[in-house]
C-alpha cells in the first residue's frame, strides 16, 4: 500500500513551459502499469503543448474543476469537457487539451493512462510543422540529453528541438 497528499508530490513541468503545475503522481506512488498526473492550468495553459498521440497507451482526463477543451484528431474537432466531466482517447487518437482562456477559469484536472506508467518514447508521434516540407505532418518525439524536445518528421527525417 502506497499512499501521499498531492502538495507533497513534486511539481515537474512539460519542457515547454506549457503549465505551471504538473505533479507525476504515479511516480510517487511507484504504479508499474498505471499513470497518473495531477495537473493546475491557468487560462490558456496547456496539459500538454500541443497535438500528440501515444501509440501504447490509452488515456483518460479527468475535469475536477474549470472548463477544458480538447482538439481531437488532425482535423481538430474541438471537444468542451466541463468540471466532473471525464473524455478518453484511444492509443493513435491524436488529441490536444488546454484550459480555456476566461477570466478565472483555473483547471484542476488528471491525466490517467495505462497499461504503463510512462508511455515509450518511441511510441510518441506530435503534429508539428515541418520546416523542410512546409506542412504541418506526424513527428517522432523524444526528450533530448538537455531535457528539451526533439522533433523528427516522419516523412523526410528533419531534426529539430524546442
Amino acid at each position: 500500500m502506497e499512499k501521499v497528499t498531492i502538495d507533497d508530490v513534486r511539481n515537474e513541468v512539460n519542457p515547454l513551459q506549457v503549465h505551471d503545475v504538473r505533479r507525476p503522481v504515479s511516480d510517487e506512488l511507484g504504479t508499474e502499469h498505471f499513470a497518473m498526473n495531477y495537473f493546475e492550468l491557468s487560462p490558456g495553459d496547456s496539459f500538454s503543448g500541443g497535438l500528440h498521440t501515444h501509440h501504447d497507451q490509452e488515456e483518460v482526463f479527468y475535469i475536477e474543476s474549470g472548463t477544458a477543451e480538447f482538439e481531437v484528431g488532425k482535423e481538430r474537432e474541438n471537444v468542451t469537457v466541463e468540471a466532473g466531466e471525464v473524455i478518453r482517447f484511444a492509443p493513435g487518437e491524436f488529441q490536444t487539451g488546454y484550459a480555456v482562456e476566461e477570466d478565472g477559469n483555473e483547471v484542476v484536472g488528471w491525466a490517467l493512462g495505462a497499461p504503463a506508467p510512462q508511455h515509450d518514447w518511441e511510441e510518441l508521434e506530435s503534429m508539428i510543422h515541418c520546416q523542410e516540407c512546409e506542412e504541418e505532418l506526424p513527428h517522432g518525439t523524444t526528450i533530448n540529453a538537455e531535457g528539451r524536445f526533439e522533433f523528427t518528421c516522419t516523412e523526410c527525417g528533419n531534426t529539430f528541438s524546442m
